[in-house]
């Protein structure tokens, strides 16, 4: 009869405009697919030329090189016998379209544009793409010659149809349009398409995983059927980490699970699935049949080919599983190590220099390169030729192989400690206790002969040497002198990076790494220029909260002791003197502010979308038990003058790990003046006004 069907679909490591090496890839995942029984291959989104082209989808030269890697898989024995389901951008009558290109056997079967597109926090699909808003119409496109020459046709069906196979009906999504409220698998189920598809570019948030695993199953619990999901995954040039988590999934229920973070640029999903399980869960459901019997019709693109065999009832089929979801500790754990890895290997240095302090955040980075290593290693013992490839590369030998985690770190990771006269001695001991543990070559230097001969010529110049204010001067002068340390630490960190390994000897350069959390970032609790400028920062999207936690994990899970008097001290940035040999100064001081309350401004600031009086007006609430109204508005002034004096900070800030909705990233997810006028007169008025009616 024909009733269990195979189907595989994968998260392939793509990066953009690497048109061989996602054609590789692309040729793996086929490979991989057919050798597992699949009949059908699924992609993810712009998977040919990468998801992340951003303006180089204006150019006619990655429309070219799209076609010619279409053209190499249409010709290529390896895509015979599968229906396979590629994306790559199409101009169809001048208009450029965000498509799914499904073919068999040299033939094109249909060109699927994207209907709804991402518009939000890091995406841009409108800036690109226009939308098919033609729906369940389909045209004709004609085909680019050289693809004319591979499959003898001159035009082939482009629009919002369907696949008829002989024994079912496939219809296809494209991300986004999961995540639509009207999204297009409501329409195809009810007119008959049992599997549905998803070609996603979807990126890693803390704590979203869940919700992309349970947008999938609920797609097929109210109306039954099979939903197969391909994404996406790793860093293809820019903040975002793609995660993965390909999954299959049926009438409600996964039945595949794909990694959420891995080193592998190919994982490949397969599952055996019994078509009669759609019709008989479907049966029953009279709300979806009465539904079913009034539906537009799609049109259908005829397609002579099978999913199943004829003689399968012997063959087993998959059965339902619990998704496994990391805990957000994990996902610090992995997700940026993964990233890290990627931009390493793929900008061809030799390993990462960190200013290591011995504070919560410096150490924090430290730990995510170590589990990064963790990762390399695992890899490696599991088989994974690539990893081992890069990893012999990065360390310029060609028989290592990386069994042990700290020893390649002391190949890859550099890191420096920057003292000062305003350093204390615990500081410095955390710092190096700490690389001992994760095994990096660590540096310590002095930098007050830099800082006195900066602020010497500053005295020459003007005949006024300024002084601390703890010693009598300003707090404008104090402040000068802090950032004067901040910023020739930062010159000395790039230094060090450029001729390290240089002077031990070793080829290549180190990228610098930053340390400043979303949290800083946001109050703009930084040095412009300082530290902070760094080639990448892993933790720049993560709250401080998430990093102590995070930190405890380390502690737990990969036996780091030296974390404990790290986690166990009050963050500070030792640029003032000290007292008695003892820090004085503490970040929560300095910023008037906790980091605590920082969190709860942010996401309301962001996510709530919330201006002084809005973030008020939920705070006289949330803080009742805590704070009287006049307190709150206090606070929340004192907020949004720090935020908006400091936001111009935001357009040099070192590019980061994305992983909180309510990062200040300037670049193209936090869009917003940089020159603000800070008394916000107006809105602080309305805010006392409040305060004198309560």
């Amino acid at each position: 009869m024909g009733r269990a069907v195979t189907v595989a679909t994968c998260a392939l490591n793509q990066w953009a405009l690497d048109f061989e090496g996602n054609l590789e890839r692309i040729f793996r995942s086929i490979d991989i697919a057919k050798s597992k029984g699949a009949r059908y291959r699924l992609g993810p989104e712009l998977e040919i030329c990468g998801y992340g082209c951003s303006d180089h989808y204006y150019e006619s030269d990655t429309l070219l090189h799209s076609f010619q890697v279409l053209e190499k898989l249409l010709e290529s024995p390896a895509t015979q016998d599968i229906i396979c389901d590629v994306g790559m951008p199409v101009l169809h009558r001048n208009v450029r379209y965000n498509c799914r290109v499904i073919f068999l056997n040299k033939k094109i079967l249909l060109i699927r544009p994207k209907i709804s597109l991402a518009n939000g926090g890091n995406y841009r699909e409108l800036r690109w793409f226009t939308p098919w808003s033609k729906a369940r119409h389909v045209e004709e496109y004609f085909l680019p010659r050289i693809i004319q020459e591979v499959t003898g046709q001159e035009t082939v069906p482009f629009g919002d149809a369907v696949l008829a196979t002989k024994d079912t009906c496939l219809g296809a999504e494209i991300c986004e349009e999961l995540w639509a409220p009207n999204s297009p698998h409501i329409e195809m189920g009810l007119d008959g398409v049992e599997i549905f598809t998803n070609s996603s570019g979807s990126h890693h948030v803390l704590r979203k995983a869940h919700t992309r695993v349970d947008l999938v199953n609920s797609a097929t619990a109210k109306n039954g059927g099979i939903y197969i999901l391909a994404n996406q995954k790793g860093c293809d040039g820019d903040r975002l980490y793609y995660d993965g988590c390909a999954m299959i999934s049926m009438n409600g229920e996964t039945v595949a699970q794909g990694s959420q973070f891995s080193l592998d640029d190919v994982e490949v999903l397969v599952a055996t699935l019994d078509l009669e399980d759609v019709r008989s869960y479907r049966a029953e459901i009279s709300s979806r049949n009465l539904a079913a019997s009034k539906v537009n019709p799609y049109p259908r693109v005829k397609v002579n080919f099978a999913l199943s065999c004829p003689d399968d009832v012997a063959v087993p089929t998959c059965m339902p599983i619990q998704w496994r979801h990391h805990s957000p500790e994990e996902e610090i754990s992995l997700g940026p190590a993964c990233w890290l890895w990627d931009y390493l290997r793929r900008s061809k240095q030799a390993g990462f220099l960190l200013p290591l302090s011995g504070g919560i955040d410096s150490s924090a980075t430290a730990c995510i390169v170590y589990s990064m290593c963790r990762q390399v290693c695992l890899a490696v013992k599991n088989g994974n030729a690539d990893v081992l490839a890069d990893a012999r590369r990065i360390v310029n030998d060609e028989t290592y192989i990386p069994e042990d985690p700290r020893e390649l770190c002391k190949r890859v990771f550099t890191t420096c400690y920057m003292a000062s006269e305003n350093s204390s001695q615990d500081t410095c001991n955390r710092a190096k206790l700490l690389a001992e543990q994760i095994g990096s070559y660590h540096i310590n230097l002095n930098i007050d002969a830099a800082v006195k001969a900066v602020v010497g010529i500053f005295s020459v110049v003007t005949g006024r040497t300024p002084r601390f204010s703890v010693y009598g001067g300003s707090s404008r002068e104090s402040l000068a002198l802090q950032n004067v340390q901040a910023r020739i630490r930062m010159v000395l960190a790039y230094l060090f990076a450029q001729l390290a390994l240089w002077a031990r000897g070793m080829p290549g350069g180190l990228l610098v790494l930053g340390s400043a959390n979303v949290d800083e970032s946001l109050r703009g609790y930084l040095t412009k220029y300082d530290c902070s400028s760094a080639d990448i920062n892993p933790i720049g999207g993560i709250s401080k909260t998430d990093l102590k936690n995070f930190i405890q994990y380390c502690i737990e899970n990969f036996q780091l002791t030296a974390l404990r008097s790290i986690m166990s001290a009050p963050p500070t940035a030792e640029l003032e003197p000290l007292v008695d040999g003892q820090v004085a100064q503490t970040d929560e001081a300095d910023m008037g502010m906790t980091y605590a309350e920082l969190s709860v401004y942010g996401k309301l600031r962001k996510i709530a979308k919330a201006g002084p009086y809005s973030m008020f007006c939920k705070l006289i609430n949330m803080w009742k038990e805590i704070c009287t109204p006049r307190e709150v508005a206090s606070k929340v002034k004192h907020f949004f003058r720090m935020y908006s004096v400091n936001r111009h900070k935001m357009t040099t800030l070192t590019p980061s790990y994305h992983a909180e909705n309510y990062s200040p990233d300037d670049n193209r997810f936090d869009l917003r003046p940089f020159l603000y006028n800070t008394s916000w007169s107006w809105q602080f008025r309305c805010i006392d006004k409040q305060v004198n009616a309560l």
